[in-house]
């Protein structure tokens, strides 16, 4: 198609989830379609309802989605969310409205009264040098640092999006103001093998590394029959760290769901010694992109280092599987090290990878004052 020639208008329709899964599958290795966009996710939240969407140009199937639908109780309305989708091939650039404006024709149907999506774009990157630089003249945020890539077209389609009516929420705090994070910490694993990586990492995640080894920590792959092990451990992580701890049987659940789409698409490390579990961790596969998704320690074994060992295992596995990207997930966005959240980007930093910014969540208010009071309600709370 030519610079100038007119997009042919796009139609969206329910996909089966096996066509879904197809889609998925026949994307090129080097994409990165999240897990939170596979079949599988639809059914691990099982709070929600979930449906399979593919964009049509005719009858050919150019892109899809899966969408969580989320019911207000007692009201026949629901929020529909897309969680770090769509995802489309030729997204930018290109028209926002080509792609956006049929997903909201479809969903205006669905009795919705807000539309959340966060398509999965990249806008800016830092490398860990730039930001331990920042960190040294202490820079308050990462807003504050010159990044070393940053992404036109991304910053068009922000515009584009808020010119159609989305709008994002003002993020308060520490960079966390959406459902997933805006930033997170890459390890690009392109053209590097094992030893690479390895020097790649700071001083200290080397020492840890080779501390957890001599002190006998040995990282095994867990099967379903571990999840219980990884669970008390998470339990405990969750205690000291005051958070709120999923069931064990989400986790089952989520094994079960993904283990039936694809055996390679979740996966469980456990870092033991002397057969005491004293970290683990999850790892989830989609064609070349591999996320830590879950992470627990004990307190108790902190000092044989097992946090490193675990991680280092997955980075391994995720480039033996020639996956291109180490995804470590969230971080906040200070650079204050007395910040509460500073240990999280310390940590990763170790890894010698970068951070990188998606353009966000966005939402579209389809029912305008239910959406107002929706979001007043949750704000009391």
């Amino acid at each position: 198609m030519s610079a100038n020639s007119t997009p042919s208008e796009l139609t969206v329709r329910p996909l089966t989830s096996d066509q879904h899964l197809a889609w998925i599958q026949s994307q090129d290795a080097s994409s990165s379609i999240s897990f939170l966009q596979t079949p599988a996710w639809g059914q691990v939240k099982a709070d929600w309802r979930n449906e399979s969407l593919g964009w049509f140009d005719g009858e050919q199937l150019v892109s899809a989605a899966l969408v969580l639908y989320r019911p207000i109780p007692r009201l026949k309305w629901s929020l529909a969310y897309l969680p770090e989708g769509p995802t489309f091939p030729t997204l930018t650039p290109g028209p926002a409205a080509h792609w956006v404006n049929p997903l909201t024709a479809y969903l205006k149907g669905k009795k919705v009264f807000t539309i959340k999506m966060g398509p999965p774009v990249i806008v800016r990157q830092w490398s860990a040098h730039s930001i331990k630089d920042a960190i040294a003249n202490s820079s308050a945020k990462l807003q504050d640092v010159v990044p070393e890539a940053s992404n036109e077209h991304a910053t068009e389609l922000v515009a584009q999006l808020r010119a159609l009516g989305w709008h994002q929420e003002v993020a308060e705090g520490d960079g966390f103001g959406d459902v997933q994070p805006r930033f997170v910490f890459q390890l690009d694993l392109r053209a590097k093998n094992v030893d690479d990586l390895f020097n790649g990492m700071n001083q200290e995640w080397r020492r840890n590394i080779r501390k957890a080894e001599k002190s006998g920590v040995e990282v095994i792959e867990g099967t379903f029959d571990d999840l219980a092990d990884f669970h008390a451990v998470y339990v405990e992580t969750a205690q000291r760290d005051r958070f709120t701890p999923r069931p064990l049987r989400y986790f089952e659940r989520m094994w079960k769901a993904m283990e039936a789409e694809d055996p390679a698409r979740l996966r469980l490390f456990l870092a033991k010694k002397d057969g005491d579990v004293l970290a683990a961790t999850t790892l989830v596969t989609v064609g070349g992109h591999a996320w830590y998704s879950y992470g627990a320690s004990t307190t108790a074994g902190r000092d044989f280092r097992p946090s490193n060992a675990v991680q280092w295992a997955m980075i391994q596995a995720a480039h033996a599987s020639n996956c291109h990207t180490y995804d470590l997930r969230g971080i906040g966005d200070s650079l204050d090290p007395n910040h509460h959240l500073f240990g999280l980007i310390r940590f990763k930093l170790g890894t010698g990878g970068q951070v990188s910014e998606y353009i966000g969540e966005f939402d579209l208010p389809v029912q305008p004052i239910l959406h107002r009071a929706i979001r007043l309600y949750l704000a009391r709370r």
